[in-house]
């Protein structure tokens, strides 16, 4: 399982039917039930503010996360509306709508029971290219965080196979909630067109989770010590966020049109060997991937000291392991990867960082950034091209060891940006790279240039355990040098 552009995705011709989700007891444009109103999460109240404020100013902010799987045989609807409406009703955050009351951000759960599904049929495509250009603009125009449902379900029907597709807001959902979407609609799928139940075990709710974080971090204030790690990450940095190194051709205050790209830096031979070069040196692969990335990153002309943000899964913290929502905080790491240090001491130095960044994951990303950086946080981005790495191994979800039958595939999108983003992915065939960043010339050329660098730095610890000579981008310019602005 890993992640590329929808446009990538090759998904044969077939008929499309979508399946709408609506409320038997109240309007759904309301988003009200019996259940009372809980607080939304830090995470969903900035995505949610982000998201009026852009209404407001005629300037919408889109993007969307989908999965992509294969059903083989002929598809039986009852049982795959089942298994959709089971799924949406087990997880409290995908029936819910959120509203602006008294300054903050509520959500409002409808009951389980109130819960319809009514499948349409919408179209039939007899081209490959044809369909998978519906389901591109299908998504964009179907995702809103203003609008309830926050999602959108279908699947394109043949007579020995269908393709299912589900696209979410981020607000309802992370990455890693992509793999529970396939493992829980495809196991209570083949247990009902069997003629069996859908015995799933109980899920706990993103919306506990969210009212927990609430109560424990609402009340800091700039001047708590739990804020410390992060105070001493912005006194090196010299501000809040670290900056992306290189330079994008981007101008200040502008959002650009996005390049959405997707590669297989190693295949599964070559992961493998990979793996054990880490063991060798008392690492892990996501280790030595981000050494290599601080690494080319210093070739091109960073800084021998990577600074960047990496997102953290907080499901850890309890039992939300099979849970559905935003599990996700942001944390900033930093490690010395001068010249000079070989392929193991980079290794020991992203351990320490890694290590540091963990021992102080508690304080919310979005709590931190309001009270240590107030006046970027009431911006609708990002100030300027940040710093990002994420890694996934997807081999440890649950379910992976069906992955080969079913075939998934995440695929993220977002209309505009102002920098870049790399999310890095492990699974059975290899170690695979998506990277979306604006489309400019300039930032065509760096992020071919990186990508082909960091390429073959991977492929040199694979082969020899080590980082070999140093990679060198062409043409390095640092982030704060002038250029001639590129317009997208």
């Amino acid at each position: 399982m890993r992640q590329f552009p929808l446009e990538l995705r090759h998904v044969a011709p077939g008929r499309v039917v979508e399946w709408r989700l609506r409320s038997t007891a109240v309007a759904q444009e309301s988003g009200r039930g019996d259940a009372a109103g809980r607080w939304a999460s830090f995470n969903q109240d900035k995505h949610f503010t982000v998201a009026e404020e852009s209404r407001g100013a005629d300037d919408p902010v889109a993007s969307w996360l989908a999965i992509t799987f294969e059903v083989e045989g002929a598809l039986d609807e009852r049982a795959l509306t089942q298994s959709l409406l089971g799924f949406v009703q087990r997880h409290e955050v995908l029936r819910s709508a959120f509203q602006r009351l008294a300054g903050e951000v509520a959500c409002r759960p409808l009951a389980a029971g109130e819960l319809a599904l009514e499948a349409e049929h919408v179209a039939s495509f007899d081209s490959s290219d044809r369909l998978r250009d519906f389901l591109v603009e299908r998504f964009k125009r179907s995702i809103d965080t203003l609008s309830w449902p926050l999602f959108t379900m279908g699947a394109v029907l043949r007579p020995d196979s269908a393709t299912v597709y589900l696209a979410f807001d981020h607000i309802v959902c992370d990455g890693m909630s992509m793999p529970i979407v396939v493992r829980e609609v495809m196991t209570a799928y083949e247990a009902l067109r069997g003629g069996g139940e859908a015995a799933l075990p109980p899920v706990p709710s993103y919306l506990d989770f969210a009212e927990e974080q609430r109560r424990r971090y609402l009340s800091i204030d700039a001047d708590d010590e739990r804020l410390g790690y992060w105070k001493s990450f912005i006194a090196r940095n010299g501000e809040f966020f670290p900056r992306f190194p290189l330079d994008l051709g981007v101008e200040p205050g502008r959002m650009y049109p996005i390049v959405n790209e997707a590669s297989t830096l190693l295949d599964a031979a070559e992961a493998e060997v990979f793996e054990k070069a880490c063991r060798e040196v008392d690492g892990k692969p996501f280790m030595a991937v981000l050494g290599s990335v601080a690494v080319c990153l210093r070739d091109a002309g960073g800084p021998g000291v990577y600074r960047g943000f990496m997102p953290v899964s907080e499901r850890g913290r309890g039992s939300w392991n099979d849970a559905v929502g935003w599990f996700v905080n942001t944390m900033p790491i930093e490690f010395d990867a001068s010249p000079g240090k070989d392929f193991g001491q980079v290794m020991a130095e992203v351990r320490a960082g890694f290590g540091e960044m963990i021992a102080h994951i508690d304080v919310p990303f979005v709590r931190a950034w309001e009270l240590l950086a107030p006046e970027e946080f009431a911006a609708r981005s990002w100030p300027y091209p940040v710093n990002f790495f994420s890694y996934i191994d997807m081999r440890k979800c649950r379910g992976a060891e069906r992955h080969h039958e079913w075939r998934p595939a995440t695929h993220v999108w977002s209309a505009r940006a102002n920098g870049a983003c790399s999310w890095f992915q492990r699974d059975a065939e290899g170690l695979h790279m998506n990277s979306l960043y604006v489309d400019t010339a300039a930032a065509r050329r760096t992020m071919g240039d990186f990508q082909e660098a960091l390429r073959r730095t991977v492929r040199s610890i694979a082969r020899s355990g080590g980082f070999g000579r140093p990679v060198g981008l062409a043409a390095p310019r640092r982030s704060g040098e002038q250029s001639a602005p590129v317009r997208a």
